[in-house]
């Protein structure tokens, strides 16, 4: 069981952010799905709920997600799906349930950077920045790479684009963790293409500074992705040998992209 020896609840994220740094032991509380799990005591938790981040804000570019809007909320909004080509909803429908989707946050999803995390994996593969109090704004990809252990995950954002995008993923059983699971993306002529739940925490194989995979990509340029995708480093546990894992992974970033590639092209304007 966790336990706090303090518990605040901030007004404010820059409150937070110099409590955190007043004790860099603290916890920092979102949904608590995850965190509740742990066996251990912490010397102050620092619950974020009165800060004002449930929201989710549409701006003419793009789609400003406040770290405490739950799973549940960013799943069912209409104009992010439609955005998106409904790569979150794809990502998190098969997520435990609804009532833990309803309580798990976006930010604290994102902030742990879980090896089996279906977010993390989605939203790699979008135009995604991070806004920390502390840090400020950075790319996802350095952020999902090196993390912020001293900054508070404020809000996700998500750049509008006439994305094409599609989800797969493997389950041993239905809301089981991710086995493997596989993201792709198209937007500004270049597909970005992730994997994650190897176990370890998702990457991106093509696109951004990485190897391009273009829009229109001829069936040599798709087995070379699927070729870099059984490259990565995989590993064992309880739902998969890194062989196996090494085996699925390029069928399914084929079908991601293949699916997303079927899709009509989101509209930048939801």
């Amino acid at each position: 069981m966790l336990t706090f020896e303090k518990y605040v609840r901030p007004g404010t994220t820059r409150q937070a952010y110099e409590l955190l740094q007043e004790n860099r032991m603290a916890t920092v509380i979102g949904g608590m799905m995850w965190l509740r799990l742990a066996d251990r005591t912490s010397p102050l938790g620092i619950d974020l709920s009165r800060c004002g981040l449930d929201k989710i804000e549409e701006t003419e570019d793009a789609w400003r997600i406040g770290a405490m809007v739950t799973l549940g909320q960013l799943e069912n909004h209409e104009g992010f799906a439609a955005s998106t080509c409904g790569i979150f909803t794809e990502a998190v429908r098969d997520i435990v349930g609804t009532q833990f989707r309803n309580l798990a946050t976006v930010g604290g999803s994102l902030y742990a950077r879980m090896g089996f995390s279906d977010i993390v994996c989605a939203l790699l593969a979008l135009d995604t920045e991070v806004v920390l109090e502390g840090a400020g704004v950075m790319p996802i990809i350095p952020f999902v790479e090196r993390g912020a252990r001293n900054d508070v995950l404020t809000h996700i954002v998500v750049r509008k684009h006439r994305y094409q995008a599609a989800f797969e993923s493997v389950r041993n059983a239905a809301t089981d963790f991710s086995a493997l699971n596989a993201a792709a993306a198209c937007w500004q002529g270049s597909w970005h293409v992730t994997v994650g739940a190897r176990p370890k925490k998702a990457t991106l194989i093509t696109g951004g500074e990485r190897i391009p995979l273009r829009r229109d990509f001829s069936p040599a340029e798709l087995d070379a992705t699927c070729e870099l995708a059984e490259s990565l480093d995989f590993g064992d546990d309880l739902r998969g040998t890194a062989e196996w894992r090494r085996k699925v992974a390029p069928v399914l970033v084929r079908r991601a992209v293949e699916r997303a590639t079927a899709k009509p092209r989101a509209k930048k304007e939801a």
